[in-house]
């Protein structure tokens, strides 16, 4: 019965698909909660992470974006979701508070992660780093010409 095979591996494929889905939910939620011992559970400590022309490893980094000095009361909103077997990969956009000012300021991004053992072991993405920075006045609306 080749198609009976076929079709249990696709139910498997599904479930995993699902528990990796519901496990990116609660790693941005730690994003909001700003409760970085919960990354425990989700991240794995030697996590290899690729972005901004960097290869970096370690939940340790991680735990550092969770606590961006300066920036509280983030808000995540997933503008979109795509889960295939390892694999999940978020478009989203978040939303802090700037302590300083109490001017709320977005940031967008769109992170691929992959899962091993019901947790993220690595992930590839960007984030809008420079409009963050611009809303805060931080860096100019233009540069000049060089």
């Amino acid at each position: 019965m080749p198609g009976y095979a076929q079709g249990m591996s696709g139910l498997l494929d599904e479930t995993t698909e699902e528990l990796n889905t519901e496990l990116i939910k609660r790693y941005l939620h730690v994003f909001e909660t700003m409760d970085a011992s919960d990354l425990e559970d989700v991240v794995a400590e030697d996590v290899i992470i690729h972005g901004a022309g960097h290869n970096v490893r370690g939940r340790h980094w991680v735990e550092q974006s969770v606590l961006a000095p300066g920036l509280s009361a983030c808000r995540v909103h997933i503008d979109d979701l795509f889960a295939a077997r390892d694999r999940v990969t978020v478009c989203f956009t978040m939303t802090y508070t700037h302590d300083r000012t109490g001017q709320d300021v977005t940031m967008t991004g769109l992170k691929s992660y992959k899962f091993r053992d019901g947790k993220i072991v690595e992930f590839w993405g960007e984030t809008d780093v420079y409009g963050i920075l611009h809303q805060l006045g931080l860096v100019p609306e233009e540069f000049p010409e060089l």
